[in-house]
């Protein structure tokens, strides 16, 4: 067993018993309060109330003229709350996981909520229609249904749901007390850093936590139906093996394959056998009294079998001496012709 600080990046040999989140009470009522806030929110842009004079005196003030120190590195900071470099990077580390724990469901989680996301966040911001601080035209207005996009912020959603997954899916709670204080300092940085350099009002960041907290109170609901995905992508992925494996070529029996070559000693091969009689099927040994006995033994010539299959000489016929005299052919002598006879 290793005990090194590497060994947490080998796979684990069996899955993890990890429980996945259930909607209790107080997350439910958690869900409640904040979507009371998100519909308060979007109430006081709709009726331009104090909030909406907020937005610009902020506006106004210009932070970023105020500290232009600032702005070179806010630039760079504010790419933690885009959807593209975010979901990446969370992906990979995601996807690390699902391969050591062997489970595909941090994956879905995020493929989850990003969709989540996309359709409640995107539905509001088109149906709002707001516009943004660098394309206001009235001083005072709520600039709501001008063909604008930006209400709610999407950056400050992003950021909520994109880290706050990370704590999300923490196996331990002071794993999860850790990355949740990281996700929420991550995500509020973002929201003012978008404030910052005048892309977003002050509303449309409160109101893009507002919106990513929902999402990530709302995931329970969804653990069922990403079980069943993960459960039938496995059994997809079984089918697939199982087809792979009976497309493999079959053996080939011993009744397939034909006669097979009969093993002769050296001298038997090198009287004259062709390849005929050497690949030609041996006859089976049949025992004494067989009705094919006698028929084998009429095409031999009338002669009984031994049982081993092979003729008896008749009685009286003796077989010619070996020829104990010749001696050893020369390796330089000419072959002797043979007779016709």
């Amino acid at each position: 067993m290793r005990t090194d600080i590497f060994a947490r990046l080998d796979r684990e040999p069996e899955p993890p018993k990890i429980e996945a989140p259930r909607m209790s009470r107080h997350r439910i009522a958690l869900f409640g309060g904040t979507l009371a806030f998100y519909l308060a929110i979007v109430w006081a842009v709709l009726i331009t109330s104090w909030l909406v004079a907020l937005d610009w005196k902020v506006m106004l003030f210009r932070p970023y003229q105020q500290w232009p120190e600032l702005h070179a590195f806010l630039d760079y900071y504010v790419v933690l709350g885009q959807r593209g470099p975010t979901a990446v990077m969370v992906a990979c580390w995601l996807g690390w996981r699902s391969w050591r724990q062997h489970t595909l469901r941090p994956l879905l989680v995020l493929g989850t909520s990003l969709l989540l996301l996309n359709v409640t966040v995107g539905a509001v911001k088109l149906g709002l229609g707001r516009l943004g601080p660098h394309y206001a035209t009235q001083i005072g207005s709520a600039e709501m249904f001008a063909g604008g996009d930006i209400f709610p912020s999407g950056h400050t959603a992003n950021a909520v749901v994109t880290w706050g997954i990370l704590a999300y899916l923490a196996t331990t709670p002071r794993a999860r007390r850790y990355l949740s204080a990281v996700s929420a300092t991550v995500s509020l940085g973002v929201g003012l850093t978008t404030v910052y350099i005048g892309t977003h009002w002050l509303s449309d960041v409160v109101l893009g936590w507002a919106a990513g907290l929902l999402i990530l109170l709302a995931l329970p609901w969804f653990e069922p139906l990403i079980a069943r995905t993960e459960a039938w992508i496995f059994a997809m992925r079984e089918r697939l093996r199982e087809r792979r494996g009976d497309a493999r070529p079959a053996t080939v029996t011993g009744a397939e394959a034909g006669p097979q070559p009969v093993l002769l000693p050296q001298s038997m091969a090198t009287d004259g056998l062709t390849a005929e009689a050497v690949t030609a099927p041996v006859e089976p040994v049949l025992p004494a009294g067989h009705p094919a006995a006698g028929a084998r033994a009429r095409a031999h010539g009338g002669h009984p079998a031994r049982p081993g299959g092979m003729p008896v000489a008749p009685a009286g016929v003796r077989r010619p001496p070996p020829h104990t005299e010749r001696g050893p052919r020369a390796a330089g002598s000419p072959a002797r012709p043979m007779s016709g006879g």
